[in-house]
């Protein structure tokens, strides 16, 4: 099994979210996150003017099948990518996952 983790910026979620629906996907992890993806800017706040370098993105988690793995890159790539700072993907092995409701290990709990 492969974990697919993908930080992407927050407009973009509704299309890769159908996207990867539309491949089978049944579980998907979302959570909020900051990224400092290399751009600064400055911004006033109550008065003082600060330096802001976190950006607001999205981050995917998906446990797949090993075979899958490659394909679920591919499309959040396609989906999610149209400029610099669009964010990263990356895939991490998964030793092994358990099903809390049902006890079910391995694949068979995905």
């Amino acid at each position: 099994m492969k974990l697919v983790s993908a930080v992407i910026v927050p407009w973009r979620f509704a299309a890769v979210q159908t996207a990867l629906r539309t491949f089978g996907v049944m579980g998907l992890t979302v959570s909020e996150v900051l990224e400092q993806d290399g751009w600064r800017h400055g911004e006033l706040y109550r008065g003082q003017r600060i330096t802001v370098d976190l950006s607001p993105h999205v981050r995917l988690d998906i446990v797949a099948h090993d075979s899958d793995a490659a394909d679920l890159v591919r499309i959040i790539r396609l989906v999610a990518g149209s400029y610099a700072g669009d964010g990263r993907v990356w895939v991490t092995a998964v030793e092994s996952m358990v099903r809390v409701r049902t006890g079910q290990r391995g694949v068979d709990a995905l």
